[in-house]
């Protein structure tokens, strides 16, 4: 059945970056009007996450470092323990690849470090072995994002990704395909007993529907003839439309929502089935939210949807970082990119007192961590509300993240006195860590999250 115009039209909006902006801030009219069904807000307390975010942008960085507080991308995760891995890595492409080919490779790293990037569980870590036992060095152990980042990272360099063993670097439509469970339980150091990983299995499905979608879009991912379908292959498509712009001194000029496109387009197949679609047309990260929903709304009406896109900023963010750094590409409508709605950013206004979970909700959540900590392997510590990711609560609660830290990027600025100091330099600076911090006092166990979402390695 083709979509009618207007379904177009709505799909296209719903999986725009525009949207993200617009239907957060129709829930958060409804907070500013008291009427949000699942949580309360006291906005008195929005100054007060600013001013935390402040003290420790202040305390990370000297005065004259912080307008170059790098952005919020995954390649900073690589950097746990000050160490440049990344950085070695290109460093030894050099003498054997061009530049074009090493940002390919970075991105093809980026892209499968961000898939796998879903919430790991309390538990799992990643064993990092020296490069040498001389001079002290130690394995040191990683969990969350760095663990989970180190572990992709480790795992690319073997090859794991590749379909070509005279080509290990680079990640392949193939090899993704004919990635085998067992390759991925080895290379994130899995044991179900010691090492449990949330999701493992989710995890490895989305890198073979990876590989499909490679297959699928060659007009973003092919290379020169009979070359692999990579993603690391759109950094030519992108460049095209840069050399064929107006250049801005010795910059190619790229419009954002380019890349966005190529990675909700390029990427859509990734999406399990479970996911919202419209006319059979998958939309990704985007949910409906009774909230909003008008009581006379239409059964077939889509006023109420409120689209995230997580998954796909998060990779864009990480993405645009090497194309301007190693190719000089200047990125047009930047700002149309969001702050993240994951549970570091929400969870920092959970822990400051901005939002609290309804007594209602709150009952009900706690009903639903009891009933998963009967399941084996659940650790009984630091009982927290616990919900599905599609649940009405969590949808409400990254509808009000995104549009809140719009606001607190503004009251930032003022206490720094920087207005120019953009929505990624918070969330580094920032936001993220500030919500993991105040998880570690507020739950030094787990550290986890002060709503936990039931992950099954697909939510990011």
């Amino acid at each position: 059945m083709t979509p009618s115009p207007s379904t177009t039209e709505t799909i296209t909006h719903l999986r725009s970056l525009p949207a993200v902006r617009e239907r957060a801030e129709h829930v958060y009219a409804k907070a500013q009007e008291g009427q949000l069904k699942h949580f309360d807000v006291d906005f008195t307390k929005l100054n007060d996450v600013a001013k935390f975010v402040v003290s420790l942008i202040k305390r990370d960085y000297d005065a004259q470092d912080i307008p170059k507080i790098p952005p919020h991308t995954r390649l900073r995760h690589f950097d746990v323990g000050n160490k440049d891995r990344v950085g070695q890595l290109v460093e030894s492409w050099k003498s054997r690849v061009d530049i074009m080919e090493t940002t390919r490779r970075l991105v093809d790293l980026i892209v499968v470090s961000v898939l796998l990037d879903a919430g790991a569980g309390d538990k799992w870590t990643f064993e990092v072995k020296p490069d040498n036992i001389q001079k002290g060095n130690v394995t040191r152990s990683y969990a969350r994002s760095e663990g989970l980042a180190l572990a992709s990272l480790a795992m690319f360099k073997e090859g794991r990704f590749s379909s070509d063993i005279h080509r290990s670097h680079q990640v392949d439509a193939d090899g993704l395909c004919n990635l085998p469970l067992e390759s991925l339980r080895e290379g994130f150091q899995v044991d179900n007993n010691k090492n449990p990983l949330l999701g493992l299995e989710g995890r490895w499905d989305l890198l073979k529907r990876l590989g499909n979608a490679l297959k699928a879009h060659p007009e973003y991912f092919a290379g020169e003839s009979n070359a692999p379908l990579r993603p690391g292959n759109m950094v030519d498509y992108l460049f095209k439309e840069g050399s064929d712009r107006p250049r801005r001194k010795d910059k190619y000029v790229v419009r954002t929502e380019s890349l966005f496109k190529v990675i909700i387009d390029g990427f859509a197949e990734i999406w399990p089935p479970s996911r919202t679609s419209l006319n059979g047309v998958s939309l990704g990260d985007v949910w409906p939210c009774d909230t909003i929903k008008s009581p006379n709304a239409r059964a077939d009406s889509t006023e109420h949807y409120v689209a995230f896109h997580k998954l796909s900023q998060w990779m864009t963010y990480s993405i645009m970082e090497p194309l301007e750094t190693l190719l000089n590409v200047e990125w047009e409508h930047s700002t149309l990119l969001t702050g993240l709605p994951e549970y570091r950013n929400g969870g920092l206004l959970i822990d400051i007192g901005f939002m609290t979970l309804k007594p209602s909700e709150e009952a009900r959540g706690l009903a639903n961590y009891k009933h998963n900590a009967l399941k084996p392997g659940q650790p009984a510590v630091e009982v927290v509300p616990t919900f599905e990711p599609s649940d009405p609560v969590i949808i409400e609660w990254r509808a009000m993240t995104v549009a809140t830290l719009d606001r607190v990027a503004v009251d930032v600025r003022k206490l720094l006195g920087l207005p120019n100091l953009t929505l990624a330099q918070v969330l580094q600076g920032g936001t993220w860590n500030a919500g993991r911090e105040i998880a570690s006092v507020s739950r030094p166990n787990t550290k986890g999250p002060p709503i936990a979402i039931l992950s099954d390695g697909t939510l990011f």
